[in-house]
């Protein structure tokens, strides 16, 4: 991870991404840059996901920056992203202390696809989403007040990139008042 120093003899947990046989025995590949390693961490962290009571539907990683982590519950009883973070932010915080303080925004899972990529444009409020194509090339469009552009964009455009990985649409922002001026364009 970017800005991280290990130290020799100390402990880590790290993500195994691949295992070949070669000539001089096995190659194992491990990592801490990969997105399997966040989801890994949920998963043995929070045991609902182990007892199949939450669903971790996919996770986008920008690794040292920041991470989305789309969540959902079976049991309507349970918040599935007020039972990733714990009792007082316990669990939160022994998995942002594995990733060195890497962002994490965790985000309700929806079948609604609209619905879901509001959801990932967190921590933006008030954005509308419309789906322009759902099939092919599955294309959106975000519609934000002036306020929340810079929030739904995110620092280097992190939060758009990572709301885009994670839903699978390509998605385009805007301004109500782009959107205005593009109507008067075309009368």
């Amino acid at each position: 991870i970017p800005g991280e120093t290990l130290k020799m003899g100390s402990s880590i947990r790290v993500y195994i991404s691949k295992i070949e046989s070669t000539t001089k025995g096995p190659l194992i590949l491990c990592t801490r840059k990969h997105y399997g390693f966040v989801k890994r961490l949920f998963e043995s962290i929070v045991p609902e996901f182990k007892d199949g009571i939450l669903l971790l539907h996919g996770v986008a990683r920008e690794a040292g920056v920041r991470s989305k982590v789309a969540v959902s519950s079976l049991n309507p009883n349970i918040d599935p992203i007020g039972a990733c973070i714990g009792e007082r932010g316990s669990r939160i915080a022994s998995i942002l202390a594995e990733l060195n303080g890497e962002k994490v925004d965790l985000v309700l899972y929806s079948e609604d696809n609209a619905e879901y990529i509001k959801n990932a444009f967190s921590p933006a409020k008030d954005v509308i989403v419309s789906i322009i194509d759902d099939t092919k090339n599955r294309e959106a469009l975000a519609v934000v007040n002036d306020e929340n552009q810079r929030l739904a964009i995110g620092k280097g455009g992190i939060n758009i990139k990572l709301a885009s990985k994670l839903t699978k649409f390509r998605i385009n922002i805007k301004t109500m008042e782009q959107i205005n001026e593009e109507g008067n364009k075309d009368e």
